[in-house]
Parts: structure tokens; sequence; C-alpha cells
């Protein structure tokens, strides 16, 4: 399966929009077992293999296919510790660029079963995160070792650290 994130660029005068998949892979304790579970455009490949970014497009528009950022899921490959994976979209620097997603036109982040190409789930972004910086996706949790998803679209006026924060005590190396 992959999650996919699309937006068009700005057509409008300022900064582009730049928009970030990332996962998180949270073990039982609601942490990231050690700083390579957190996958994002800086650290595309997870340690077991199950997580793949495809890499950072900092404008938007740049696929035909409409999916701008990807993270390839292989849920067969997820280390043992993983009990869930936690997946969230950020506009970079959108404090200083004065961004949210409500300016930000035809985002969404959805979820597709890469074996028949059927959309699972997906999220507008500008119409329910008028004012937010950054959206809770969803979370793919593991449950009497089966794979599930579940929904969650929360939206923060918060950037990624937020997250770090929140999910990793570790030290992030740069």
């Amino acid at each position: 399966m992959s999650v996919g994130l699309g937006w068009n660029p700005n057509e409008g005068t300022g900064a582009a929009f730049d928009l970030d998949a990332s996962a998180f892979m949270i073990d039982g304790n609601r942490q990231i077992p050690a700083e390579p579970f957190f996958v994002f455009y800086g650290n595309t490949d997870s340690p077991d293999q199950a997580l793949h970014h495809t890499g950072d497009d900092p404008t938007g528009g740049n696929s035909a296919a409409g999916d701008d950022e990807t993270i390839m899921v292989d849920l067969s490959k997820v280390d043992a510790r993983v009990n869930e994976i936690l997946f969230v979209v950020t506009i970079h620097d959108a404090v200083n660029r004065k961004q949210n997603f409500g300016q930000v036109r035809n985002s969404y982040i959805r979820i597709v079963d890469d074996a028949n190409g059927q959309e699972v789930a997906k999220y507008e972004l500008g119409e329910d995160f008028s004012i937010e910086t950054a959206v809770e996706f969803g979370r793919l949790y593991r449950r009497d070792n089966k794979w599930k998803f579940e929904a969650s679209g929360i939206g923060y006026k918060e950037d990624l650290a937020f997250f770090l924060a929140k999910y990793y005590t570790g030290q992030i190396i740069k």
C-alpha cells in the first residue's frame, strides 16, 4: 500500500507551499523505538525496510498522477516492536511563511491499495483544516496480528517538531 500526498503549487504571491508527509513508527510505549523509525524526506527508509519515502517535493504539482510525495508501506516487514504507524502532513516553515492548509489548492492525503489501485481513505486538507498547519491523517495499527487503519483527521497549529517531541524522547541528530 502507499500513502500519497498531493497539492497544487501556489500561483499567487509569496513562497511556494511545501507540504511534507511523515510517518512515525510507534511502539507499545507510544514512542518511536529509535530515530530511524521516523520516516520523512530526510530519512527515506525505515530500518526494517517497511516504509520508503519517495522524496521531498518542495512545490507540489510535479506528478501527473497527482501524488507529489508518497510513502510506500510493506506491512509484512514492520519491526516486531512497532504496533502503530502514524501518518502526518505538515506545511514546512508555515509560521514564517504565514501559511495554512486553507490557502493550499487541492491538497489531500490518501491511502491506496497498490494491489488493485483502489483508494482506501482520503482527506481533502484545505476544506476541513482551514487554519491548521499540521494534520494527523490516520494510523495503521496492529491488533491480533492483523493490520487495521483508523482515520483520525486531527488538525494542529503546529510543526513537525511538535510530533517529534510527542513521540520521540531521544536526541535527533541533524
